[in-house]
C-alpha cells in the first residue's frame, strides 16, 4: 500500500477510503497479505491525530496490516526496481511499494499517482496498478 491508501484509510469517509476497503477485505478473503513499507509510514505520520489514527489501522486485526521492513535484500530488490525503470532517487518510497508487492508475488497496488508506479511495476507483470478514484 502507498501513502494515497494509507491516507484514505485513516481518513474520514470518502470513495477512496471505501475502494482501500473493499481491496482490503479482498485481500483478507484471499488469505493475502496488505503490506506497507515503513518509508510509506514515514510519508504518512504528520500531525498527532493522523499519526494515532495511522497506528490504530496497523494496530487492528482484521483486516490486517503489515509491515515490511528495509533488509538488505529488499534494498537490492527497491535497486533494482530502480534501475530497471531508469529512474532516480527521487523515487524509492515508490520502488518500494512495487518492491514489496512483486517480492509477495504480486498484488494491487492502489494509488493516487499511477504513472510513477506503473513505470516502476512495468517490468513485475504480477504487480497491478489501479488508481485511487
Amino acid at each position: 500500500m502507498d501513502n494515497e491508501g494509507l491516507n484514505a484509510l485513516a481518513g474520514p469517509d470518502s470513495p477512496r477510503k471505501r475502494q482501500v476497503r473493499r481491496a482490503l477485505e479482498a485481500a483478507s478473503r484471499g488469505g493475502r497479505d496488505v503490506t506497507v513499507p515503513p518509508r510509506v509510514l514515514a510519508e504518512s505520520y504528520r500531525g498527532a491525530a493522523h499519526t494515532q489514527a495511522i497506528d490504530s489501522l496497523l494496530a487492528r486485526r482484521r483486516p490486517a496490516i503489515v509491515t515490511r521492513d528495509t533488509d538488505r535484500t529488499l534494498a537490492r530488490f527497491v535497486g533494482a526496481v530502480l534501475h530497471a525503470a531508469g529512474a532516480g532517487s527521487a523515487g524509492i518510497v515508490d520502488a518500494h511499494v512495487v518492491a514489496v508487492a512483486a517480492e509477495a508475488g504480486g498484488g494491487l497496488v492502489l494509488t493516487g499517482h499511477p504513472t510513477d508506479l506503473e513505470r516502476l511495476a512495468a517490468p513485475y507483470r504480477s504487480t497491478v496498478i489501479e488508481p485511487l478514484r
